[in-house]
């Protein structure tokens, strides 16, 4: 007898690795703005979530363009957790680009190329566009045949008839063999509901008719209603680009200057060097259209983790970019105290930043969890894994987390679950978590062993 398993998939399989701050959904605030001491994922720093509740609140008023924020705390006290919830706050129109400032350091490129790519890459466009198109369900897909002029037996498509559905009425259209080619692409049938630009001639499969919908059905489709109105309509089209894609798309220019010439190059990217020149032109196009209602411009957050790392180059250019007319939010952050200035041989400074960048930030502290807080993240990240847990063995990992570090005790977790399993048993027990803590030491312990050695 053949064997048939079936392959199970969906929202109930594990398809994505769990990270760090998998856990995180949002910065966990009532509807009043303050903080709820456990929510979203969210564990304490109760002051530093509502300073970065308002600070949403003035991205969201488009009031916080231009201007930098400064989350300044201990290692492992949530700075980018922080900078994860403000990302899920603002939601995925409005773009967000995490880098570490050890990134920008590169033979290739620049330190201040890469800062500027960052940066344009973090401020987006919305082009709002009307296009007449034809839209509707598929009722007939016929390509006409041809002689081939080129001789021989072969016949080529001359051109391809489709018929079209909508809610108040039906249309056939003749349309050229290079459509045909795409709606092929699509992979479009008779029953899936399509739509078509009339200028370019761009096709677009948006699902499969919801009257071929059964319960009978095997296909996993997406199944869409028929389009109302009239075949042939115009449509507002909603694009969404940042600046560093027109930035790459017109660095070898071809076509017009209009917005859509500069939008249809961005299918051909090609790599070549960006000047400031180009990027201001670029910008004066961008504020023409944006004066003229055609684009809006929105501007994202450019988070910058261990930004102590950056030498006094890259914040003197920091310095010039924040004041630029087109700029993004800028999230710092850093876990130094009084620390040199890379790039400087004695000029020290509070977080390794330099004191009139410092003077521009707003500030947001976080400070080290308590036992209790160590405690409710523990649980948090055990179900967040999929591991069951005794209470023990939770309350041993929390203690752990206090003694030493809350993102040492975390690790701890995933492998107390594997010797758990080795030794046939599906709940972790406080002996799990012992072993763990012998065979994989914390920092402070492996700092005195290294000291002692070299005593001896």
């Amino acid at each position: 007898m053949v064997t048939i398993s079936e392959v199970k998939t969906g929202t109930s399989a594990r398809e994505n690795r769990t990270a760090a701050h998998t856990h995180i959904r949002g910065l966990g605030l009532r509807p009043d703005g303050t903080a709820e001491k456990v929510l979203s994922g969210f564990v304490g720093q109760e002051s530093a979530r509502e300073a970065c509740g308002l600070i949403v609140d003035l991205i969201r008023a488009k009031k916080m363009s231009g201007r930098a924020v400064l989350l300044a705390g201990g290692p492992g006290t949530g700075k980018t957790a922080l900078a994860l919830a403000i990302s899920q706050e603002l939601g995925t129109k409005v773009p967000f680009r995490p880098i570490v400032a050890s990134e920008i350091f590169s033979a290739e490129v620049k330190k201040t190329e890469a800062l500027m790519e960052n940066f344009r890459r973090a401020i987006g466009l919305r082009v709002k566009e009307t296009k007449e198109v034809y839209e509707g369900e598929v009722t007939d897909l016929t390509p006409e045949e041809a002689e081939n002029p080129l001789g021989g037996y072969g016949k080529t498509i001359s051109h391809v008839v489709v018929g079209l559905k909508s809610g108040k009425g039906t249309k056939k259209l003749r349309l050229d063999p290079s459509i045909y080619e795409a709606i092929q692409k699509e992979r479009v049938a008779v029953g899936d509901v399509i739509y078509i630009e009339a200028n370019t001639g761009a096709v677009k499969r948006v699902g499969r008719s919801d009257a071929y919908a059964t319960e009978f059905d095997l296909e996993a489709e997406e199944y869409v209603p028929i389009p109302k109105g009239e075949v042939h309509k115009k449509k507002e089209i909603v694009q969404d680009v940042t600046l560093h894609d027109l930035d790459v798309a017109n660095a070898r220019p071809q076509g017009g200057q209009d917005i859509m010439s500069m939008m249809s190059q961005l299918s051909k990217p090609r790599k070549t060097e960006i000047t400031d020149k180009l990027r201001t032109e670029i910008n004066k196009v961008v504020s023409t259209y944006i004066s003229s209602g055609v684009a809006e411009l929105v501007p994202g957050v450019l988070f910058i983790d261990e930004v102590h790392m950056l030498d006094i180059e890259c914040f003197t250019y920091l310095n010039r970019a924040l004041e630029a007319s087109i700029s993004p939010i800028v999230v710092l952050a850093s876990n130094r105290g009084v620390c040199t200035i890379r790039g400087t041989d004695d000029i020290e400074a509070p977080h390794g930043i330099p004191s009139d960048l410092a003077g521009r930030l707003l500030i947001v502290p976080t400070y080290p969890y308590d036992k209790a807080d160590i405690e409710t993240i523990v649980k948090i990240r055990a179900k967040t894994e999929g591991l069951d847990a005794s209470e023990e063995a939770l309350m041993r990992v929390a203690e752990i987390g206090a003694e030493t570090s809350l993102r040492y005790a975390l690790q701890l977790l995933t492998p107390a679950g594997v010797i758990a399993k080795s030794q046939g048993r599906g709940k972790i027990e406080k002996s799990d978590v012992e072993e763990c803590k012998e065979l994989f030491i914390d920092a402070g312990r492996s700092a005195g062993l290294v000291t002692g050695n070299f005593l001896a």
